[in-house]
């Protein structure tokens, strides 16, 4: 065999070591003219030497295959991958963070490392998560993502895997380009503007290029869809039947309502003000007229919120290299972007908060004062609850300030009520990410002597953010101004005195708050975000020929070095986000306090890789592969990682591949410094509630009790509302997390047989991989912890259980979930790989290509309490509220179909997912908390066709058309409580399947 044919072969061995790339044909014919390479850089090893190959199974994503889907941001390509599960994107509203991030396999973005040739890319948040959105797309020649732990050559994060981005080097010339989408709809648009510019220098010995990229991507509201206009109750199916109808929602009765007040399929934070004595049962809604009567309308959120967030950026990256002499090569990047995108849920309001209320408050009805004096008076209702008090005598009550010592509840005394009201008048809830990131890297590379190159390096990064939250209910301030007495001359003054205090109507329905009250009592917010992130590594790599095995054609080759990474965060909230419990912003899910903290890690790091034989009957090749690395972090200590495999290649057309890894996750910014606050966690059902009084024993009494509850509220308060309760999160410094540790196992064949007629470049790979953490860093689930006290009378469980008033929703309650390591999580899988050609002749020819993941476990449990599970195929709020975030199809695939005929382009990608279920039972007739509704019972499995077309109409331009959801199918539909707010949003799961229906794409392209 020719050394040019060796040298091919071993780059297209290199390339083809994951083969499941939907595009794998692509980078393997672009291989095959490569004579001049003398050695290829293999993503996850460092060992740079002719025919290295990784023993880990690696997904290569080419340019042609993001050129195919038309994709201006990369998170759109990533996301719909059968390895990738639900992360923070364009259609996640409630509970993003304004990014885009990638989740392989389910076991949270924290866990995968992105990288930039190979070096890592600065987070932009304190979580240690990095938003893939400022990795320009125009630049990018491939894609490849590493299955299983790559710490030992990586570092601390790649236990799902490592996601590196390679970058377009050596690019001459001038590629323009311009895309525009939109749905049949006309509404979502996105439009996109790229350049990249480069050139070679100094006869060749150098290389720059300039990218630079625009997007504008515009909102679709959930109210823009039939399935978003309403809140479909996941329990009941309140609301499904009137959607199938293509029926509008149903309008509250008169008297009880206001705009988006609907009869059902809401929330019960609404408009008229529903009110309930502060740990008793509901007093009632009032209605627009000021009369109080029973609850009769609850507040249809959905079509404020988004399906779709709206996005602009503008981002550009430098990178260059230049050969100084035979032995050093510089070269630099440099790049930034600007990003800034918006949420939007439905108006504040306040949800279920007691305030101290004077009953002689003049905005209060004559007739309703004298009906609520009454039943507070009446030992047979509220009066026994007006007094539970901490003394004998009643000195104290809890509900009542008897402010004229006449032991009668009358009108100069205060009671303390609990309000559930939308402050519609104060406008739609929103916050505004700005973000901007900026990295540097320099580095010198080269030649040390024959077969031996370093690498050094110094690396800069920062992230400085800004999250403006508006149109919020200021708590404080309503509190101050629910405290209204009369005047003089009997108008409503605020009793305290404080200075622009105007007392609020919450005695009323839409237009009561008028806008003469909406300054004092409303709110804005502001956070500022910032990071950093300092590396400095070398490394060096080449054979040992003094180590050769007499069987083997070439010697052992090893690389190692060093790195020293720091990282620091800080989070500034102003005032208003720094009030406690809850902040002054009603609905915001609790306070925001200071962050500051970091981290720092000193790291040595070796690999080897050994060829044992080849050339030998049976042995074409056979080869050793290990690797280690020593972390040293402070403050959460040190980790080892490893790894060791092999890769064996019986015939050229054959390998079959092995590793076992250790992997490491050391505690972020975020788990090592968060404050303790409050915040909002999801939940389905409060066991001790109104929602489970047909199921209230004895020994569940006794264990509501023991919580914080009063005997006579057990089965009394209300159930959790919209699917949230108050928790109580942050970093307990007494108890800081340990690293998390993972045995990762992959094994796998590839098989490119050559002797098919007709068929070429035929590539096939399965691969098996079990991917096992330890001590995982998270938090228990809200949910979780409730069951664990509730159904299990599991002690410990229960003290993380803090009720006010009997209630979890109150400013002050809530449950425990403290950042701690919990037991493991678990993914396991196949994944299988083809690709192929067809000639056809004078009609060109056909490509076919399909990446296929099917998964065996996907499990978790938080300790030896608390129950497995299994999320295979399920979801749920223990499914979705966490690091397996959100529904999990068992079978995924992609496959792809192009025909190539001259100037023209066809191609066809079929995207199926397997079907999904409720962890929750369907509910029986007439039973509607606990379970799901049986017609969401189960999701059935799901098919999408995009169809894509292009044409070269000139040698130096292209125009391109595309058609997602090509027949237009419908998203599933499963209520808004199926599981955590990121994923389930518009009674369906929004980043999972097509919400918002059929969508064109065009585009232009010219490359000079």
């Amino acid at each position: 065999m020719s050394t040019s044919k060796s040298i091919r072969r071993a780059v297209q061995w290199a390339l083809w070591t994951g083969a499941a790339s939907v595009t794998a044909f692509q980078s393997v014919h672009a291989a095959e003219d490569l004579d001049t390479i003398q050695e290829v850089v293999v993503t996850g090893t460092r060992i740079s030497v002719p025919g290295a190959i990784s023993s880990s199974p690696i997904l290569s994503i080419g340019s042609d295959e993001i050129r195919l889907q038309q994709a201006t941001e990369i998170e759109q390509v990533l996301r719909d991958l059968p390895i990738t599960q639900v992360g923070d994107g364009s259609n996640v509203n409630n509970g993003s963070a304004g990014a885009a991030t990638l989740n392989l396999r389910g076991l949270g973005p924290e866990r995968n490392l992105i990288l930039i040739n190979g070096k890592r890319v600065t987070p932009f948040n304190y979580d240690g998560e990095v938003d893939t959105s400022v990795i320009p797309t125009a630049l990018i020649e491939r894609v490849d993502i590493v299955t299983g732990g790559a710490s030992a050559v990586y570092g601390s994060d790649a236990i799902a895997g490592a996601v590196n981005f390679l970058m377009k080097r050596d690019f001459e010339g001038v590629d323009i380009s311009t895309d525009f989408s939109q749905f049949d709809e006309r509404d979502g648009d996105l439009r996109s503007v790229s350049l990249v510019m480069g050139a070679n220098v100094a006869d060749g010995r150098g290389n720059i290029v300039v990218g630079l990229n625009w997007t504008d991507r515009k909102a679709v509201m959930l109210g823009d869809r039939p399935l978003g206009q309403l809140g479909i109750e996941t329990a009941s199916g309140a609301g499904y039947q009137e959607f199938l109808n293509g029926q509008p929602p149903l309008a509250a009765p008169a008297g009880c309502g206001g705009p988006n007040s609907v009869q059902s399929g809401g929330s019960g934070t609404t408009l008229p003000t529903r009110v309930a004595l502060f740990g008793g049962g509901a007093l009632g809604q009032f209605r627009e007229d000021g009369s109080l009567g029973a609850n009769c309308s609850v507040f249809n959120f959905n079509p404020y919120n988004y399906y779709q967030t709206p996005l602009e950026r503008f981002g550009g990256m430098v990178m260059g290299h230049f050969e100084m002499n035979e032995h050093a090569e510089a070269y630099a990047r440099f790049g930034y972007t600007s990003t800034s995108v918006r949420t939007q849920v439905a108006p504040s309001g306040i949800f279920n908060t007691p305030f101290w209320t004077p009953m002689s408050n003049p905005l209060l009805d004559p007739t309703v004062r004298a009906g609520l004096l009454a039943r507070f008076n009446d030992p047979a209702q509220d009066l026994a609850r007006m007094r539970t008090a901490a003394t004998a005598t009643q000195a104290a009550p809890e509900n009542w300030r008897d402010l004229n010592n006449n032991g009668i509840i009358d009108e100069a005394d205060d009671v303390r009520l609990t309000y559930q009201r939308r402050t519609v008048e104060f406008g739609p809830r929103s916050t505004t990410y700005d973000n901007n990131s900026f990295s540097m890297l320099v580095g010198v590379r080269g030649q040390l002597f024959a077969g031996w190159d370093y690498d050094v390096f110094g690396q800069y990064g920062e992230s400085e953010r800004s999250n403006v939250s508006d149109g919020y209910a200021n708590v404080t301030n309503i509190a101050n101004a629910l405290e209204a007495i009369p005047d003089a001359n009997g108008n409503a003054v605020c009793r305290s005195g404080a200075p622009g205090c105007v007392p609020l109507n919450l005695f009323g329905g839409f237009g009561a708050i008028t806008p003469d009250q909406v300054p004092y009592s409303s709110a804005s917010a502001i956070e500022q975000q910032a990071y950093e992130q300092k590396i400095i590594g070398a490394s060096v790599s080449g054979p040992i020929d003094a180590v050769q095995l007499p069987w083997a054609a070439s010697p052992m080759a090893m690389s190692f070095g060093v790195e020293y990474r720091e990282e620091y965060g800080t989070a500034t909230p102003d005032l208003c986000w720094q009030t406690l419990p809850a902040s002054c912003l009603g609905g915001a899910g609790g306070a925001i306090l200071p962050i500051a903290g970091g981290f720092d890690v000193r790291e040595v790091f070796g690999e080897v890789l050994l060829p044992v034989a080849s050339d030998l009957p049976g042995v074409r090749s056979f080869d050793l592969e290990a690797g280690y690395r020593y972390s040293d972090y402070d403050p959460s200590g040190a980790n080892r990682t490893y790894k060791y495999g092999f890769s064996y290649k019986p015939v050229d057309q054959v390998m079959f591949r092995v590793m076992k890894q250790r992997a490491a996750r050391a505690p972020n910014v975020g788990e090592l410094a968060a404050p303790n606050v409050t915040a909002l966690d999801n939940a389905s059902i409060d066991p001790c509630s109104v929602a489970n009084a047909a199921n209230i024993t004895p020994e569940l009494t006794a264990l509501c009790v023991a919580t914080g509850m009063d005997p006579g509220q057990v089965g009394v308060v209300q159930n959790i509302e919209a699917g949230q309760v108050n928790s109580f999160t942050g970093t307990d410094l007494n108890n800081l997390p340990k690293p998390e540790q993972a045995d990762t196992f992959t094994v796998g064949v590839v098989w490119s047989p050559d002797f098919i007629p007709v068929v070429n470049n035929v590539l096939v790979s399965l691969d098996y991989y079990d991917i096992d953490i330890q001590d995982v860093i998270g938090e228990f689930g809200a949910q979780e912890v409730l069951d664990a006290c509730y159904v299990n009378a599991i002690a410990d469980q229960c003290a993380k259980i803090k009720r006010i008033g009997g209630n979890l929703v109150v400013d002050g309650s809530g449950v425990e979930t403290y950042t701690t390591n919990l037991k493991y999580l678990r993914a396991e899988g196949v994944e299988l790989g083809v690709a192929f050609g067809v000639d056809i002749g004078k009609f060109g020819n056909l490509r076919f290509s399909a990446n296929v993941n099917k998964y065996l476990t996907h499990e978790s449990q938080s300790d030896n309490t608390t129950a497995l599970v299994d999320c295979v195929g399920i979801y749920g709020t223990n499914c979705g509220n966490g690091p397996q975030g959100g529904p999990l199809p068992e079978t995924r695939w992609l496959q792809r179909t192009t025909w190539n005929y001259n100037d023209f382009t066809v191609s066809l990608l079929w995207r199926h997912m397997s079907s999904i279920q409720s962890a929750l039972p369907a509910c029986p007739p007439g039973v509607d908390e606990g379970c799901v509704f049986p017609a969401f019972k189960k999701v059935g499995s799901y098919d999408y066709f995009d169809l894509f077309g292009s044409w070269q109409f000139m040698e130096q331009a292209s125009v391109s058309f595309g058609v997602s959801n090509l027949f237009e199918k419908d998203p599933p539909v499963v209520g808004n409580e199926a599981a955590d707010t990121g994923s389930n949003s518009g009674n369906t799961f929004p980043q999972l399947y097509d919400a918002l229906g059929r969508q064109f794409a065009v585009g232009l392209r010219f490359s000079f």
